[in-house]
């Protein structure tokens, strides 16, 4: 088949997709090439940072899949897809410790002032006693959208001794007793906000999620709590954010993995508050993630080559 990689994925299963089909690469490419580039296509492979827009899918007409390399898909026009009949699978699955890892990295992080503290070693300063952290262990971990990656966090928390407390989009009694399995205990959104010492946004990025976390929902959060989004950037509104870590008695600070505005050049709006941690969208960047993503990646293509797609997919992963 003839595949359009349009974002960088796990080396070996790329030297994989190259032995067995006509693969070309779009990575890095500006806006006005890729509609060239897509012209003869039946595949598209994306991640996030390129944007599959109407206009892109119009131009490659014999696109008959689309494969995103992990779960996101605020970048892709999922409307115009479904138009056109296109096949849509996601791979969520490998993404989910990965994530999960770095949110409790992060947690750690703002808990002990590591970035601060490295920052100011670095610069011959040894203020030992203005790095006063907190523990983890005792406190309550508040989870917006304990799914597959948010219920992940939760057994984190509870294996480090925390509480866990989460929300989902639609809960119901089995629901709750599967979170409860895992230790995590089911709320709704506010209460989530209220009760976090940390607060951890997991959510995907639609139209019910964009700016969800607002001046309101910040508002509900406790004095010297932590917000952690490892999500999207647009689920929180950053100017809210900001107001509320610079504000007196209100958050102790935020870490974010990911921002409204993402790429080489932008400038996060929090580059110089010191009570933040800032990462550029690095959540399932692991190798043993993106390596799991590329194996998964090499099964849906091959399965459906063989038109033994809907024999191949496991739970969440066919969309369209």
């Amino acid at each position: 088949m003839k595949i359009l990689v349009l974002s960088p994925i796990d080396e070996g299963s790329l030297e994989a997709l190259h032995r067995e089909h006509d693969v070309a690469s779009a990575i890095g490419a500006g806006a006005s090439s890729l509609p060239s580039l897509a012209a003869d296509r039946e595949v598209f492979v994306f991640r996030s940072g390129v944007t599959i827009s109407e206009e892109l899918l119009g131009s490659a007409p014999k696109l008959r899949l689309i494969v995103r390399a992990g779960s996101g898909l605020d970048n892709l026009d999922l409307t115009d897809a479904r138009r056109r009949g296109i096949r849509l699978v996601k791979i969520p699955g490998p993404s989910a410790q990965s994530v999960a890892e770095l949110t409790f990295g992060l947690m750690l992080d703002l808990a002990r002032k590591i970035s601060r503290a490295d920052r100011l070693v670095r610069q011959a300063q040894w203020p030992k006693h203005e790095l006063l952290g907190r523990l983890l262990f005792e406190k309550t971990v508040g989870i917006a959208g304990a799914g597959n990656i948010g219920s992940r966090v939760g057994e984190l928390a509870v294996a480090w001794g925390m509480r866990a407390v989460g929300c989902v989009e639609h809960p119901d009694p089995a629901v709750a007793q599967a979170l409860a399995h895992k230790g995590v205990e089911l709320a709704d959104l506010d209460e989530v906000l209220r009760v976090g010492d940390f607060v951890t946004v997991n959510l995907p990025l639609q139209e019910s999620t964009r700016n969800l976390i607002d001046r309101r929902a910040l508002s509900l959060m406790k004095p010297g709590s932590f917000l952690i989004n490892v999500a999207r950037g647009g689920i929180v509104d950053e100017e809210a954010l900001y107001d509320e870590l610079t504000a007196p008695n209100r958050l102790a600070g935020a870490a974010l993995d990911v921002h409204a505005r993402e790429g080489e050049g932008e400038t996060s709006p929090f580059a110089q508050l010191p009570n933040v941690v800032l990462t550029p969208h690095i959540g399932s960047m692991t190798a043993e993630c993106q390596h799991a993503i590329g194996q998964r990646l090499l099964e849906i293509v091959s399965a459906f080559g063989r038109g033994e797609l809907e024999g191949e997919v496991r739970n969440g992963e066919l969309l369209l």
